[in-house]
């Protein structure tokens, strides 16, 4: 959307509408495989050299799953519990007998590290405090100080409504690239978004899919046409990244791992949910900002939803009462989705599994970002008490 036709809507629809927009989440299309998809600079991630630490990272097709009956209390996800699975997970991925040396495996004191959050559920269905918190402390305790930790997503107004502010994580910065000023305003002074100093424009996912959005939307997109720029929270300010999504579905498939990275680091992504779903959760996680940063992929699975997803609705929201860890985000993802098809079967939302709905872990598992064939996962199950 050009900038005149924007501040012409403001004029005629008031500042206020334009600008707290709600945008909900859209759910994975299935789309035939036999369509012809839009072109995309995938090539060129590919030519971008790895490094030791790139997708699938230190431990490829290994995926760890503690379960916990009592790890909701009075409705809510128990902290005590929540740290007891993703230790138990740490030291099983890694072998270790010593939580310390498990996360020093990953992280350094030297590094600055995003811990990336899924907050769209507000309050309802967000990557859990019990989870995060324990997070945090367990990297405090491997000597990593909190002034080195960032808690991120994509939109400030999902972590302020999620109640991930200053107040429950004293000492730990929190960013975002969609931002607003103290008066909720995404204009700056000058007439720019705020989140415009937020983007890098050396590293972009292109689509050749034009984004085309109202007053209403564009605070959200950030930029319309057929690029997608990357977050400089993830190109910039942070050198390592933890992902804690959500086990939640969309539509037949899930927005788990790779979703919440890619759809949570890029602008303008409206356009590609129609004919692109897929690809973009497998192609943006095959670009540096987010194939050579993420180490560590830790689901929150204590409550979790099987359908509505990805946004939350109260009558699908269910305890999954489980945490599953691993470097490898497309096998995570793939254990994750038999869970979520499972629970769909369960409950008589879908009759069967839909072989579409893996399509995006198909494309990373081509681009070798991790495995997607079920029968070269390593799965470990646990069991905590506590």
């Amino acid at each position: 959307m050009q900038r005149r036709k924007f501040f012409r809507s403001l004029a005629l629809g008031g500042a206020g509408v334009a600008l707290s927009p709600v945008i909900k989440a859209a759910p994975a299309p299935v789309v035939s495989q036999d369509k012809v998809k839009p072109g995309t600079n995938i090539a060129d991630a590919i030519t971008i050299p790895r490094n030791q630490h790139s997708m699938p990272g230190k431990y490829p097709g290994k995926v760890v799953k503690a379960d916990c009956d009592t790890c909701i209390i009075d409705g809510k996800p128990a902290e005590a519990a929540a740290y007891e699975m993703v230790k138990s997970c740490m030291l099983k991925l890694t072998g270790e007998t010593d939580l310390k040396k498990a996360w020093l495996q990953f992280v350094t004191p030297e590094d600055r590290i995003g811990i990336k959050v899924n907050p769209i559920g507000g309050k309802l269905l967000s990557t859990s405090h019990a989870i995060t918190q324990s997070i945090v402390k367990q990297l405090e305790e491997a000597g990593i100080s909190r002034s080195k930790l960032i808690i991120w997503d994509r939109r400030e107004e999902g972590l302020d409504d999620a109640d991930f502010n200053e107040a429950n994580y004293p000492g730990i910065t929190f960013m975002s690239t969609e931002c607003y000023d103290e008066n909720k305003s995404y204009i700056n002074n000058e007439g720019r978004f705020y989140s415009e100093d937020w983007i890098d424009k050396e590293q972009f996912f292109f689509a050749d899919v034009e984004g085309e959005y109202d007053a209403y939307t564009l605070p959200y997109m950030v930029n319309g046409g057929k690029y997608s720029y990357f977050s400089k929270i993830c190109t910039e300010k942070v050198t390592k990244i933890i992902n804690v999504p959500i086990l939640k579905n969309a539509g037949t498939s899930i927005t788990v791992c790779m979703k919440n990275l890619a759809y949570g680091s890029i602008t303008n992504t409206g356009r590609l949910h129609k004919d692109l779903w897929h690809e973009t959760c497998a192609y943006a996680c095959a670009f540096p900002p987010l194939r050579d940063k993420v180490v560590l992929n830790i689901v929150d699975g204590l409550l979790g939803c099987f359908d509505g997803g990805p946004a939350a609705n109260p009558q699908y929201i269910c305890r999954y009462n489980t945490v599953l860890v691993g470097t490898d985000p497309v096998a995570v993802d793939r254990i994750c989705y038999d869970i979520v098809v499972a629970k769909r079967i369960e409950e008589g939302v879908q009759d069967e599994e839909k072989p579409a709905g893996r399509r995006f872990m198909e494309l990373a598992q081509e681009l070798q970002l991790g495995i997607a064939d079920r029968d070269k996962i390593n799965f470990i199950k646990l069991t905590v008490d506590k």
